[in-house]
């Protein structure tokens, strides 16, 4: 393998510190996207039962809030409870867009790599061809040689290929699971405010 990253030349270096970015992005989104983590089981029901007997004080309205992204769209509601219907609504939205902003985080790095990961083995593809053309003449040329310089210099693509079509298929996962739990979460503040203001159980 070092072999190989040894043969395609310098251009394969930003494509190795590409995989390495995307892997650990991967990685950091898989444990922090996690069901558990953003919409913990049974929260909304924790926190409508709290509100039935006694409501929460300043530390446990603190408390709620660092405990998930859920809970800190169901704190936002908590703290406008007394306010009219759509403070209350517009509250929990404000959070919400919060909340969406840290869920897509470093998103934008990884759709960034998976769109640029195919160029940049295309431009390592094409530096080695310059080099391969550039080095033979009529009096030199060798057509072995020839062929196993341009199989070197297609290293380049097939690894940023390797590189993007994975980051593709997480990015897009993520983005799929981020809204998926945006409309969770939509759903259980809006019960919150309905049984808050008395318009259901």
């Amino acid at each position: 393998m070092f072999a190989i990253i040894q043969a395609a030349g310098w251009p394969i270096w930003p494509l190795l510190i590409a995989s390495v970015i995307a892997l650990a992005l991967i990685i950091e989104r898989l444990y922090s996207l996690r069901r558990t983590r953003v919409l913990p089981a049974g929260l909304l029901q924790s926190v409508l039962s709290t509100q039935a007997h006694g409501g929460y004080d300043a530390a446990r309205l603190a408390a709620l809030e660092e405990s998930s992204p859920l809970g800190r769209v169901l704190a936002a509601g908590i703290r406008n409870q007394n306010s009219s219907r759509e403070v209350m609504r517009e509250a929990i939205e404000e959070s919400g867009r919060m909340v969406y902003s840290q869920l897509e985080r470093y998103l934008t790095t990884l759709g960034t790599i998976a769109s640029i990961a195919p160029l940049l083995g295309l431009l390592g593809t094409l530096v080695g061809m310059i080099d391969i053309f550039g080095a033979q003449s009529p009096a030199t040329g060798n057509p072995q040689q020839l062929a196993y310089g341009i199989s070197v210099a297609l290293y380049n693509t097939t690894f940023g290929l390797l590189i993007a079509i994975p980051a593709l298929i997480f990015w897009r996962h993520f983005r799929a699971l981020i809204d998926k739990f945006v409309v969770d979460m939509e759903q259980q503040a809006i019960k919150l405010v309905e049984v808050v203001h008395g318009e259901r159980q």
